[in-house]
């Protein structure tokens, strides 16, 4: 049997699971495939960006370390998810939506959240349909650094208000857009935390695109100039 070393010191990278999960689908689940399904769909979309998150079966399939936990013959691993995707669609923990996009018929998974119900209703309605950006494989083994890490290894020690600081940006913005920011602030070095959230600001405010990006480091140091205090004051 593998084992496992434990947590690491330190505060690590959480994912949020509702609470309703552990009350009410937990003790209905008895598949053990549908279960790590289910608790890999939370981490999978906390990972995500956008209004509308979901997952398509390829984003179950790309990931090798997952798939090689399944409960499944040497080769029989893509029966096995799509039989363990179809109990969490029937038993009800994931919504599944067909999307008619030209000549493909992509298959959406979405938590069965009132977002969730949102997005198969939009796309029902033909109001919505994902973009056709290509995918961005994950797997998890990859899992990215939690932020303070990030903070830390880029721009300085933590204090007690930049901790809750930090937090409060985890919560408000998509971590991509924070790893972006920090990049974006060392290349320019200018390695403060008000720099960042004036880039992660910007781009809350108009939207970020490759536009945006080229030009938020220069606004990014202008607001940054026109503030005064520096980090030492938090």
């Amino acid at each position: 049997m593998a084992t496992f070393d434990g947590y690491p010191a330190g505060e690590a990278y959480l994912t949020p699971v509702p609470g309703l999960f552990f009350r009410a689908l937990l003790p209905q689940i008895d598949d053990l495939n549908e279960l790590k399904v289910s608790i890999y769909t939370f981490w999978r979309l906390s990972q995500k960006e956008g209004h509308f998150r979901y997952l398509q079966f390829e984003d179950f399939l790309d990931d090798e370390i997952f798939l090689s936990g399944l409960e499944a013959s040497q080769g029989s691993e893509h029966l096995a998810l799509e039989k363990s995707l179809e109990l969490c669609v029937q038993r009800g923990s994931l919504l599944k939506a067909e999307v008619t996009s030209g000549r493909q018929h992509p298959v959406l998974y979405f938590l069965n959240s009132p977002r969730g119900r949102a997005a198969v209703q939009a796309i029902q309605d033909g109001h919505w349909r994902p973009n056709e950006e290509p995918r961005m494989p994950l797997n998890l083994s990859l899992e990215r650094p939690n932020i303070f890490q990030l903070y830390e290894e880029h721009i300085g020690p933590l204090s007690p208000l930049i901790a809750d600081a930090l937090k409060e940006a985890e919560e408000t913005y998509p971590y991509s857009w924070i790893e972006e920011g920090v990049r974006i602030a060392v290349e320019r070095n200018k390695r403060n935390w008000r720099y960042v959230v004036a880039i992660l600001e910007r781009w809350q405010q108009e939207g970020r695109d490759e536009r945006t990006n080229r030009r938020d480091s220069e606004e990014a140091r202008r607001r940054y100039a026109d503030w005064g205090p520096d980090e030492s004051d938090w």
